[in-house]
């Protein structure tokens, strides 16, 4: 039998993932000279950063003199629950508005005031105004704008490339496998520098706002099979408002703008229900807290025949519907031929975003394998139990510009590059062995199952009881994956690739079960029916290395002038996050 074609490649940094995190730093190794290569599993026009609508967080002080760097850091730490690590705010905190200039200087159409000050709002729990945006298309113009630059520095992008593994000798990287996902080509890439920015685990829940081929927790297989570590994978942002139907949709984002300018959430019976869990702030509460109410209303049977609530703007004069939610009453038009100016939306919390990720250090987001970096929503640290609206695509600059300044740094220094045949060998074999496997179970059913189980046993609410019934189902579905069968055909590899997904999402709900029963706590999105309180004890990072395997790792304290700073900040007035 013939081998089937392998290109061979080499590069001094390889960058998995295309999305807003890899773009940032291929353009921070090509502007130092560094030959850098991209690859992805889908159009780095379509990349998962073009969803995010809302804003960017820096500390410009444009519109509020008074905001610091420091404040920007306390409300941050503040909202994660006392888990982001203080380092890492302090980084992507003090150099926020580096990133925001980078961006300017690439042509980045930022809303302006008369003046041409850049415009800041508020945000659900910033103390300040400090969220820069392009209307509600922040993340789609942060996107064009890197995809333009790279374009402009001549870096290379294949986008049909599925990364199967990370090969690493001796505990230092030297490259990354994978295959053609239009053509089955098998890729051979020798890299000095593996820079991991394939984005979070989202996907394995029934309901995300995440596509149906991103954020499968490639990251988290890929990082753990060439010897790195999972941190806190059991925080997972439940965004309050995922569509629920049309069922190739479930999940779609009603953005959170649509309360913050005034929609009403009430439940099957008609009650406006936020008012039974935060009579003040009502439906501008904090993210975490919203996605509690509406699920505690579903399971108590006050949810609509469907399992949702509903979101009402209708009472609103069309014209700020029209002004200040186009993309909410376009999206509606499109999915469900729905006038939003007329009628309610059926909503449901949905899985929006990996707080926890790859481990990473803080000052450089190296990950303990000599050469392997993280970054975006592929690692951890910022976070915490509740991410801060707007604070995501700050970190993509921030860490994506100092890794690429380290992986410039860290190549050139690099005496020889030491190869391993055998993990060439293991890779080659995996993707062989998949592509003849000829068993009787699906590749799509056992993914469905994965995100049945999830949303069933680790969802907005878990206990003990659940998350071992879940580990008991997921058991069973890694003994049936044994038993798939694999059938590319003339539209390409997909079929391929969905096994590769399975395969990463059957290891991200794992680690997720097993650091969501050792959280014996109820802290920020984590919500343990068994063990309502917030356990001191607990002000730990929880760091997953494999089946069974979970430390606890200490987190430093907080700095004396970011603590004084820190407060409960009023949303009053506010955009939600």
């Amino acid at each position: 039998m013939t081998r089937p074609t392998e290109n061979q490649i080499a590069t001094s940094v390889l960058v998995i993932g295309t999305g807003g995190a890899g773009l940032r730093a291929a353009i921070e190794l090509a502007e130092r000279g560094v030959d850098v290569l991209m690859l992805g599993k889908r159009s780095k026009e379509d990349a998962h950063t073009t969803l995010a609508a809302g804003g960017i967080n820096a500390a410009l002080a444009t519109m509020d003199p008074e905001d610091s760097w420091q404040q920007h850091a306390a409300d941050t730490i503040k909202e994660s629950y006392l888990l982001a690590h203080p380092d890492t705010v302090r980084i992507v905190t003090e150099n926020a508005a580096r990133g925001i200039a980078d961006l300017e200087g690439w042509g980045m159409p930022f809303a302006r005031e008369a003046d041409g000050r850049i415009s800041q709002r508020f945000f659900g729990a910033h103390t300040y105004r400090r969220t820069a945006f392009a209307g509600d298309y922040t993340g789609l113009e942060i996107q064009r704008t890197l995809v333009n630059r790279a374009k402009q520095l001549g870096i290379p992008v294949i986008d049909t490339c599925y990364v199967t593994r990370i090969l690493v000798r001796d505990n230092v990287v030297f490259g990354a496998y994978g295959f053609d996902v239009d053509t089955g080509e098998r890729y051979l890439i020798h890299a000095d520098v593996v820079i991991l920015a394939a984005g979070g685990h989202t996907r394995i829940w029934r309901r995300t706002s995440s596509r149906r081929d991103e954020n499968t927790g490639d990251s988290f297989r890929l990082a753990v099979l060439a010897g790195g570590r999972i941190r806190d994978p059991e925080l997972v942002q439940f965004h309050p408002s995922g569509l629920i139907d049309p069922e190739n949709a479930a999940g779609t984002l009603v953005s959170e703008a649509a309360r913050g300018e005034g929609g009403i959430l009430r439940n099957a019976l008609g009650e406006r229900f936020m008012e039974r869990y935060d009579p003040v702030r009502r439906e501008l509460s904090t993210r975490d807290r919203v996605a509690l109410a509406a699920y505690t209303e579903i399971k108590e049977g006050r949810g609509t025949p469907r399992g949702g609530v509903w979101l009402d703007v209708s009472h609103l004069p069309r014209e700020t519907i029209m002004r200040r939610l186009p993309r909410v009453y376009q999206t509606l038009l499109e999915l469900q031929m729905r006038d939003i100016t007329r009628e309610p939306v059926e909503i449901a919390p949905t899985a929006h975003y990996s707080m926890g990720g790859v481990w990473t250090r803080p000052e450089d987001h190296g990950t303990g394998v000599d050469g392997l970096y993280a970054i975006g929503e592929a690692a951890s640290g910022l976070h915490g139990a509740n991410r801060l609206g707007g604070n995501s695509l700050t970190e993509l600059l921030v860490y994506g510009r100092i890794v690429g300044e380290t992986a410039a740094r860290y190549s050139r220094e690099l005496t020889v590059q030491r190869r391993s045949p055998d993990a060439v060998a293991e890779a080659r074999d995996e993707v062989a062995g998949l592509l003849a496997s000829d068993g009787p179970e699906n590749v799509r059913a056992l993914q469905r199952a994965v995100r049945d189980t999830m949303t069933e046993h680790a969802g907005v609410v878990r206990d003990e009881t659940g998350l071992h019934k879940g580990l008991v189902e997921l058991d069973d579905i890694e003994r049936r994956l044994s038993e798939v069968g694999v059938h590319p055909d003339r539209a390409g590899y997909q079929d391929l690739a969905h096994a590769f997904d399975l395969k990463a999402s059957v290891l991200a709900a794992r680690a997720t079960l097993e650091t969501a029963l050792e959280r014996r706590e109820t802290r920020g999105c984590h919500n343990r029916s068994d063990f309502p309180g917030l356990d001191p004890a607990l002000r730990v990072n929880l760091v997953w290395s494999g089946p069974g395997q979970v430390e606890r790792e200490q987190l430093p304290p907080v700095p004396e002038e970011i603590e004084r700073l820190m407060r409960e900040v009023s949303t009053e007035g506010k955009l939600v996050e």
